[in-house]
């Protein structure tokens, strides 16, 4: 082929992609499409690796647990030591985003970071986690197929330069396309990657996710058989009655959980305090889990074994008790020395022992009067799931998907809601966002579920007011409304403390009778002592928002006790518009505006232009607040771009005041051209 005929085909390929990126929705449904097929091959792939791996370790691969029991003990500990080496080897050198559970890595990337993974991660992912999971590392493979998904999505998202916004669904599309492929459950898979990985049922783009979640569930069918992950029992609600016994799981389910969430990330603590080389933690940690296996090799691995005997009811009662204990200390122990895997799998082996533990109790005390013992494992295991990761939603439907059966909907409905709401109470963050919280980022200011949430009153607050002595007679009172603007007059005590307020309101009445009763009603008498909201300088203009709301008066702003300024409601509302015009500008100009001229007009609106400027020097170390720039300057700060550590890959995020810039940094500034100017200059 010669190289005319190579270019002239390039061409046309260009030519096509332009074309079809113009109808954006068709667009975003067929790179969903092609994410969807390859997070079901990478899925079905991280299977094959993790069957390949177990047979090189144990020497089989059918009924895993049968065959540990007979090995020598040296093969048990040793196999488990060896990967752990391994995996601390690869997670350290190549790829930190690998290690641990992975999903609170892509959350962070969503929230963050734009949507932005690396691509590598999908490599170290895929080999650190099978090679953890093989060698009998206590984790699932669900969290290393999201990671993967999601960074398999960024990386095409990102190659075909889609803006942050599409970004962050395409991330949603690998998440959902790997659960799906797993659970052969396309529903559950993309309400996970709605519910959990972008936190907003309100997304703009739902569409591509179910494309890519149906789209892996087919090329998982097709590898791997149209078949469920369990082995699901027959499911039949015996009395009504019986949902008092779901009620009980609910409540010893939220409470199991949360003691996982605190056995994970306490032993994780205990780990980071131990000041060895990180592999070799690692290694120590393959030698516990060796140790734990001689007694109990039901924890080695995913479990799933384990969990189809819980739902046939082959476990006896002591058994289930004991591995909800060490299941959560096998996965503590395996996490928190830095292996890599997920706690999905984890989750459903803790709830299955849970509900088999329940389930046998009841039928204990009520023989015949309730389900079996598995149909309550069942149920168990929606309920730990929900209750560790506070997403119900995707919780009840990957069992009813699993079950296919809508009688299990209502025990399932109130089990995975009360130990949701138990789990909430005891612990406010899910096993997914505490991981963030503890390294300091805070995911629900990254989201901006708020776009007023990081402005304070003082950004809005007008220092013309109007006020009046408590004790001004009726005429004073009228003149002020005739005299100044607004339809609120503040009433003051001897000591300028705010009192009470008038309105129109009150006026309004006695205006025909201002000559009879000038003489008899004074600031006192008509002001409203309570019931009117007053605010700070320093308050959250997301705050005033909510209890604003049906006010239509305005409403005092003090500092000691003392008036300093008032909120208009206009005002508030001119802010809020405002800042969603800057939120939807910048998502949509993020991924062009590196190619844009230094300064570009911003159509339709007067004499204000976008310019993209490196931070002066003088300015790092410093946040905007510190700064002052809007006041000081009269620009506003849209994007801050960053280079990710050790990569020369740029970052975009929407800045909040508390930002502090770094060396290196370029924001996309609006302004004037003398703002522009004073910014980069003065």
């Amino acid at each position: 082929m010669s190289k005319q005929t190579v270019q002239q085909i390039t061409s046309t390929l260009r030519r096509v992609h332009a074309d079809v990126r113009r109808t954006e929705h068709i667009y975003m449904v067929l790179v969903a499409l092609v994410i969807g097929l390859l997070g079901g091959l990478c899925a079905v792939g991280f299977r094959e690796l993790i069957h390949f791996g177990q047979l090189a370790s144990w020497g089989y691969t059918e009924n895993l647990v049968y065959h540990i029991q007979h090995l020598p003990w040296w093969w048990k500990i040793g196999i488990p030591t060896f990967g752990g080496l391994c995996v601390g080897l690869i997670t350290y050198y190549f790829a930190r985003e690998a290690k641990g559970h992975g999903v609170p890595e892509v959350i962070e990337a969503v929230t963050l970071h734009g949507g932005r993974i690396r691509f590598r991660v999908v490599i170290a992912k895929m080999i650190a986690s099978g090679i953890c999971i093989a060698t009998g590392g206590s984790v699932g493979r669900e969290g290393p197929i999201v990671q993967i998904g999601s960074s398999l999505g960024s990386t095409i998202g990102q190659w075909l330069g889609i803006d942050e916004r599409r970004l962050q669904t395409l991330v949603g599309c690998g998440a959902a396309a790997g659960i799906a492929a797993t659970f052969n459950a396309p529903v559950a898979g993309a309400l996970f990657a709605v519910e959990i990985i972008l936190g907003d049922f309100g997304v703009a783009q739902f569409s591509p996710i179910v494309i890519s979640s149906v789209s892996a569930t087919v090329v998982s069918q097709h590898f791997l058989g149209d078949f469920p992950a369990f082995n699901v029992p027959g499911y039949s609600l015996v009395s009504p009655f019986e949902l008092f016994a779901y009620v009980g799981l609910g409540l010893i389910a939220g409470v199991i959980a949360v003691a996982f969430i605190k056995s994970l990330y306490g032993l994780e603590d205990f780990f980071d305090g131990i000041p060895l080389y990180p592999p070799l933690k690692t290694t120590i940690g393959g030698i516990i889990i060796g140790l734990i296996a001689m007694a109990f090799p039901q924890v080695l691995g995913v479990g799933y074994e384990t969990i189809n005997q819980a739902l046939s009811g082959n476990m006896v009662f002591w058994l289930l008790l004991i591995m909800i204990a060490m299941k959560i200390f096998a996965v503590s122990i395996t996490i928190g020395s830095g292996g890599s895997g997920g706690i999905f799998a984890p989750s459903l082996f803790i709830g299955a022992m849970t509900g088999g533990v329940v389930g046998t109790m009841v039928n204990n005390f009520w023989p015949g009067a309730v389900a079996s013992p598995g149909a309550y494992a069942l149920v168990g295991m929606a309920a730990i799931v929900a209750a560790a990761t506070h997403a119900p939603i995707t919780a009840i439907l990957i069992v009813f998907e699993l079950t296919n059966d809508y009688k299990i909907i209502l025990p399932l409905m109130i089990t995975c809601i009360i130990a949701t709401i138990i789990a909430t109470r005891l612990q406010k963050e899910s096993i997914y966002t505490l991981k963030l919280l503890r390294r300091g980022l805070d995911i629900h200011k990254g989201r901006s579920i708020d776009v007023l949430q990081n402005h304070k009153v003082s950004d809005i607050m007008r220092t013309e007011f109007t006020t009046i002595q408590i004790d001004a007679p009726l005429m004073s009172i009228i003149s002020r409304f005739v005299d100044q603007p607004g339809n609120s007059v503040f009433v003051l005590d001897r000591s300028q403390h705010l009192r009470g307020l008038i309105t129109l309101d009150e006026v309004r009445p006695i205006i025909d009778n201002t000559q009879s009763l000038k003489s008899l009603l004074i600031a006192k008498d008509l002001m409203i002592e309570q019931g009117f909201p007053v605010f700070h300088p320093d308050d959250s203009l997301a705050d005033v928002m909510k209890r604003l709301s049906g006010h239509v008066h305005e409403a005092p702003v003090v500092r000691n006790g003392g008036i300093v300024g008032s909120i208009w409601p206009d005002d508030l509302i001119a802010r809020y518009n405002a800042e969603l015009f800057k939120c939807d500008m910048v998502s949509g100009m993020a991924s062009s505006i590196s190619g844009a001229p230094p300064q570009t007009c911003i159509p339709g609106v007067c004499n204000l232009k976008l310019a993209e400027m490196k931070i002066p020097i003088r300015y790092v170390g410093q946040s905007i607040v510190d700064l002052n720039i809007r006041k000081r300057f009269g620009v506003t700060i849209l994007l801050l771009k960053r280079p990710i550590e050790g990569h020369d890959e740029l970052v975009d995020t929407v800045p909040t005041a508390d930002t502090v810039f770094e060396n290196g940094d370029i924001v996309l500034v609006m302004g004037s051209d003398q703002g522009l100017t004073r910014f980069e200059r003065s």
